[in-house]
């Protein structure tokens, strides 16, 4: 793992060295990227997430890579797991500055089938794809975000949401997933404002909405076989100014300056990284 420059100005704007970060969802393929470009910024990077061997895999390639990380096997639905992840971190290293809410995806049974109405979406599934991304986003942060708030005089902590590009535009089908992304775009600009307005600069709160990534979730929605473009892909395509999918690691630097002093007077706000999805109106 090739360490950031982290001396200088450009390591007093973006460089992580000493801090703590907990990234939920840190088994994912999004969040274990952004995870390992904590790392790489020189952060100590908690790996939260439900699948324990996956966890202590990526904390192990951090660590081999010369990094500091470890593996906080919890569920973001569960408090008690997360208070256990909470102690873990205090006890190793008796901070947290950095809350990635990475945790989140969608659920097949929320999603529209084709020819589907939304009169036919179960309610269940709505509650879990609410709980997963809503409730996953608000519960970490309230028990992660009481420690950092309750840092000594002169800490600086960074909570950063993930949403996404379904969020602000109408997206087919995916109703479940998007309404509760847009929920998480609310959740980020009122916290980040009850937060300024009680403890100042001291915790900021903003959120990133991820353009189009192939995931474990949506791979076989967007990628043929062969690994060629499904017609849904193509269509997302056709409307990123870009031309492209988005690879994983282009949410890295984004992530790294909302945490750093660089950002420090950016609070409340949403970053899109889609390529200009958001931006265009396909005319």
């Amino acid at each position: 793992m090739r360490q950031l420059a982290t001396s200088g100005y450009l390591g007093e704007l973006f460089g992580l060295d000493g801090q703590v970060a907990v990234v939920t969802g840190g088994t994912g393929v999004l969040g274990g990227v952004m995870a390992r470009g904590l790392a790489r910024a020189g952060a100590r990077v908690g790996i939260l997430g439900r699948r324990e061997q996956v966890a202590r895999q990526v904390a192990a390639e951090i660590e081999e890579a010369g990094g500091e990380a470890m593996a906080l096997p919890a569920d973001v639905l569960q408090t008690g797991q997360l208070r256990a992840a909470l102690d873990a971190v205090m006890e190793r290293w008796d901070r947290v500055d950095i809350l990635i809410n990475a945790a989140g995806g969608n659920v097949p049974a929320a999603t529209l089938a084709p020819g589907a109405s939304l009169f036919d979406l179960p309610e269940g599934a709505l509650r879990e794809v609410f709980d997963l991304n809503l409730l996953g986003t608000i519960l970490p942060t309230q028990v992660f975000g009481a420690a950092m708030v309750a840092a000594p005089e002169g800490s600086s902590g960074s909570i950063v949401n993930i949403s996404s590009a379904t969020a602000a535009r109408a997206v087919s089908r995916v109703v479940g997933y998007s309404t509760a992304k847009s929920a998480v775009e609310n959740f980020t600009r009122w916290l980040g404002v009850e937060f300024a307005r009680q403890h100042g600069d001291k915790l900021r709160v903003n959120a990133i909405a991820p353009g189009w990534f192939i995931t474990e979730q949506n791979e076989k929605i967007l990628l043929q076989p062969d690994g060629s473009y499904t017609e849904r892909a193509q269509t997302v395509v056709n409307l990123t100014p870009v031309a492209r999918l988005g690879e994983p690691e282009e949410l890295v630097g984004t992530v790294i300056w909302l945490c750093g002093q660089g950002a420090r007077f950016v609070n409340g706000i949403v970053v899109p990284v889609d390529g200009g999805f958001g931006a265009w109106s396909g005319v």
